[in-house]
């Protein structure tokens, strides 16, 4: 059961060809980082096109209770009144983070060095993620974390009363690690450096540097070696979300495995460290047309026009797993309907996200007639061509919205019904997914 809400069977039925437009919602990464640069600048922040799910609310709601003034003016349109580097109040209550691994650790990244005691919690899945691999870079910063066994949530973060800069190599290629600690060097004299040995999303980089941070990027034989420069003055921006590329990965591989679809999904983002999902589908023969390449709010955004497709198997490079990490459920799904067998190597992330990833995918697909291998780090989809999932199961979701998602995704191409224990998650990433689903042509049915 979600911790947002009671556990909703839904059913998808296989569908007729999807057609029109796909309004995706707000990237949920940069909607976050807004809320949160927002509220560490000092003056007001416009936003426009915030996702305004579950998780990204939690984050909301968490910075309120940091001292910000966060305020809704319409769908998507926000303002944040910051309170300045170093400027947090300490909150009054536990910050509720909900299912967001994004949020919690972003969050506790941002107060780690400034002198106050914060306590987190979540729902079900989220009590059950590490959190060590943030805590531990903020405690050489002399920030402190007292959590249950095995770092996890609920915990309590004291925040470091002389905190000093750090240098510190990512042992694992990721972006909230990443900003977490880029996060917690804004309010610590002298320089922070992360090395990350693996290239990961940069919004945060790319935001600080909008926000006025002083932050240089040399690419060396470490790897991206990012240095921020403590202390500043954050400026209030003007901030225009683009369009989420992993919640467009839904409908995009809805319309690939549907026979005879053709959709249009407006203004994704094409960030280089988040298009690892459609440079995959084009090696596998999808028709994906990219339209009108353009910038919007500091990312690279593109029109997607999207056709059902003849697909093939491929071997996925291990090394483009960072650009595409939470699609691989999804993906997956479209490897199924491929001719030949799909290898996903390099993909342990998945089994510490909101559910274990792999295990989730495997033993659904099995369920529904598919064969699968897995190890620790590898996933193998032995597809059934087009339409050749037979279906017919009920899947775990896991209280994973992606997992979710995907099944539903898969029930609209399998020859019998795919139905999913828990619907409830998906709002926290994407809540018009069964309207904006529908509208083009899905068939899904609650209860």
């Amino acid at each position: 059961m979600s911790g947002h809400g009671a556990a909703q069977v839904m059913t998808a039925t296989k569908s007729g060809a999807l057609s029109g437009r796909a309004e995706v919602p707000g990237d949920k990464s940069i909607s976050h980082r807004a809320l949160i640069f927002g509220a560490m600048a000092v003056g007001e922040t416009k936003i426009t096109g915030l996702l305004e799910g579950q998780d990204v609310l939690d984050t909301a709601a968490a910075m309120r209770a940091f001292g910000a003034e966060v305020v809704q003016h319409g769908p998507g349109a926000w303002s944040v009144h910051g309170v300045g580097v170093g400027g947090f109040r300490e909150p009054e209550n536990v910050i509720d983070c909900g299912n967001s691994g994004t949020g919690v650790r972003l969050i506790m990244g941002c107060m780690a060095t400034t002198a106050m005691t914060a306590t987190f919690t979540g729902d079900a899945s989220l009590r059950k993620r590490p959190m060590g691999r943030v805590t531990d870079p903020l405690a050489l910063f002399g920030t402190q974390a007292y959590g249950r066994k095995g770092g996890r949530l609920p915990m309590a973060v004291v925040g470091a009363v002389n905190p000093v800069p750090v240098r510190y190599t990512l042992p694992v290629a990721s972006a909230q690690v990443k900003s977490a600690v880029l996060l917690a060097g804004l309010n610590v004299p002298g320089q922070t450096v992360v090395v990350e040995p693996e290239a990961t999303r940069d919004h945060t980089e790319r935001m600080l540097v909008g926000f006025g941070a002083q932050l240089t990027v040399e690419k060396t034989a470490e790897g991206n070696v990012i240095t921020l420069t403590g202390q500043p003055e954050l400026r209030p921006q003007v901030v225009a979300v683009p369009r989420d590329p992993s919640s467009a990965a839904f409908p995009v591989c809805a319309a690939l495995i549907v026979e005879g679809s053709d959709i249009f999904v407006p203004g994704v983002s094409q960030n280089l460290t988040r298009n690892g999902i459609y440079i995959t589908l084009v090696e596998m023969g999808a028709d994906i047309t990219f339209e009108n390449p353009r910038e919007e709010g500091g990312e690279p955004v593109a029109d997607l026009r999207v056709k059902f497709s003849a697909l093939k198997g491929i071997e996925v490079p291990p090394e483009r797993a960072p650009s595409m990490i939470d699609e691989y459920p999804v993906l997956a799904v479209v490897a199924a309907n491929a001719t030949g067998k799909t290898v996903m190597r390099g993909i342990k992330e998945l089994r510490v996200k909101e559910s274990d990833r792999i295990d989730a995918m495997a033993r659904g697909l099995e369920a529904c007639g598919v064969t699968v291998e897995e190890d620790e780090d590898t996933l193998i989809v032995h597809g059934m061509g087009a339409g050749g999932v037979p279906g017919g199961a009920t899947c775990a979701t896991h209280i994973d919205h992606r997992i979710a998602m995907s099944f539903m995704v898969a029930g609209m191409a399998s020859k019998a019904p795919i139905t999913i224990d828990d619907a409830s998650p998906i709002a926290t990433s994407f809540p018009l997914f069964e309207g904006l689903m529908t509208g083009l042509g899905a068939v899904l049915t609650k209860g």
